[in-house]
């Protein structure tokens, strides 16, 4: 791989220090059939063809600050069919065309080559990000195939699809963000950037802020939770049981309150008047100045908004589409598919509460380590909370089976009530942890890990927190681009078009659980666990 020389504006746009906190610092853009007609192998500068809107949507992301790389795959060198010299000359008249890149970067291999920089590798992504002088998380990768987006989650950075007549509707499919066009994607980028950048910052005294819900929710709201501490002298965070576990990890909370709420937990006990009497006495005896609820986008904040008023919190700030009357203060909307820890940031800037600059939106947890023995392993958790989510046990052994075979030391993980699931998953080679650590011990022994292969459930979220890979095995139930591992290295497997897509079922509707059987390869997860610890496509 290398990055031929061009000139950029990164050094105008950059000559004072930071006063705000943004998402993002660069948006990367894939060459052919992104920013300009796809034209195989083209040499000729003459058949440089913008694709409409292209120029004005590039200017509008320069002019809020946000640097440009280009990273394209360009076979043509290696198979002979243009020169160095002609490439360059092509990338000179996109530049007349559509202005200057801050960076460039081209790999100038073929496909059989086994570089670490050919898309879906996620090499030009790592490169970028470093030439622009920022991380891959901090980065947006725009492109039109598949290969865009396994090289955008493999390093780290968000993706955003825009697809193409030759884009395959699997690909789409399994698109974390899809956008229309090049002119839509910046719209999406633009949003999401201001969003979560308070336009009134508020300091406050004592804030309630509010998730309950399981421990994986509770993680996703972490980033939004520090917003808040941030601005709050003092932040006390109500919770349900099943999240309290992970609500004890978390930075920035001062004390936890522990009730669950029969509007929100999936398994409710009936509304008991006496306890409904009790929480608002407790919720009085926390003389919180204000309070910030967090939700799901199917959970209701106006009942608890109700009893926040009967005690005595004067200003309440949720996410609500329906009408509040005079519960809320601060009543927020978000549009469908916003990532879960953003979508909790921006209630957080609605409210007035912005993380710091320096603050990464990551997630984040406070566990002590685990002593494991020395040596490189990766992680297998097989369980999930919800049946739906669930990769069955029989493809289980044979990914642990294929995992060992490959010569990786396989640690299999799971909570007490999973210790049948993980002995007969360790069976095939991996050294069984089932039932044996909390929370946070668990965090502990997926810090030590090289990639953590799990479904959608909680501890995927852990081992975001912790910021090791992730082989995500996803079932489609839910929107991938909202529940995903957060920032962290990914590879998302799974049948993502399956006929169980966004129906939020959490017992699966569809005979053999194909989006997780006929869907998962074990193959597969063997290389892309390689994908995430080599950074090379096998």
């Amino acid at each position: 791989m290398f990055t031929p020389p061009a000139p950029g504006n990164w050094s105008a746009m950059n000559g004072g220090a930071a006063t705000t906190y943004d998402l993002f610092d660069a948006v990367l853009l894939d060459r052919d059939g992104t920013l300009v007609e796809d034209v195989p192998y083209n040499g000729d500068p003459e058949k440089v063809r913008p694709l409409p809107g292209a120029r004005e949507a590039l200017d509008r992301l320069r002019a809020a600050g946000l640097r440009l790389g280009v990273v394209t795959n360009q076979s043509g060198l290696a198979k002979g069919l243009f020169t160095t010299d002609q490439m360059r000359a092509v990338h000179a008249r996109i530049e007349e065309l559509l202005g200057p890149f801050d960076d460039w970067q081209i790999c100038p291999h073929d496909d059989g080559d086994g570089c670490g920089c050919r898309k879906p590798a996620p090499g030009m992504v790592h490169a970028a990000a470093a030439a622009l002088g920022t991380s891959p998380g901090r980065c947006v990768m725009v492109g039109d195939i598949g290969r865009d987006m396994t090289a955008a989650l493999a390093a780290g950075a968000t993706g955003i699809l825009v697809p193409t007549p030759v884009t395959r509707p699997e690909e789409v499919a399994a698109a974390p963000h899809v956008a229309r066009d090049l002119p839509a994607a910046v719209d999406e980028i633009l949003r999401r950037q201001a969003a979560v950048r308070p336009t009134a910052p508020r300091r406050a005294g004592t804030v309630l802020v509010v998730r309950s819900d399981s421990a994986g929710d509770v993680l996703v709201t972490g980033p939004a939770i520090r917003a808040v501490a941030a601005g709050a002298r003092r932040v006390v965070l109500l919770c349900g049981p099943r999240g309290r576990a992970a609500a004890e990890l978390l930075p920035g909370v001062d004390e936890i309150v522990e009730w669950p709420l029969p509007w929100i937990d999936g398994d409710p006990a009936p509304v008991d008047p006496d306890d409904v009497r009790a929480l608002t006495a407790r919720l009085t005896a926390v003389g919180a100045d204000e309070a910030v609820v967090f939700t799901s986008f199917h959970q209701s904040a106006l009942p608890l908004a109700l009893l926040l008023r009967l005690a005595g919190v004067g200003r309440i700030s949720a996410i609500s589409d329906d009408y509040p009357g005079s519960l809320l203060d601060v009543r927020h909307k978000v549009p469908v598919g916003v990532p879960e820890p953003e979508r909790a940031l921006s209630l957080a800037a609605a409210a007035g509460f912005g993380l710091p600059v320096g603050e990464e939106p990551t997630l984040r947890v406070e566990a002590p380590p685990t002593a494991l023995p020395a040596g490189p392993y990766v992680v297998v958790h097989p369980g999930a909370s919800v049946p739906a989510r669930a990769c069955p046990p029989e493809r289980w052994v044979e990914i642990v089976a294929g995992l060992t075979a490959s010569g990786h030391r396989v640690v299999v993980t799971g909570g007490p009530v999973e210790t049948v699931l993980t002995s007969r998953v360790a069976a095939a080679g991996g050294t069984d942890l089932g039932g044996r650590t909390g929370l946070a011990e668990l965090a502990g022994v997926l810090a030590g890990a090289s990639c953590v292969v799990v479904g959608n459930t909680g501890p995927a979220h852990l081992a975001a927190a912790v910021g090791v890979p992730v082989v995500s095995l996803f079932a489609p139930t839910v929107p991938f681009g909202q529940w995903a591992p957060y920032r962290v290295p990914l590879v998302r497997l799974g049948d993502a078009a399956a006929p169980c897509r966004d129906s939020r079922a959490t017992r699966c509707p569809v005979p053999g659980h194909p989006c997780l059987t006929a869907g998962v390869d074990p193959a597969e997860v063997v290389a892309a666990v390689h994908l995430l610890t080599t950074g090379i496509r096998r």
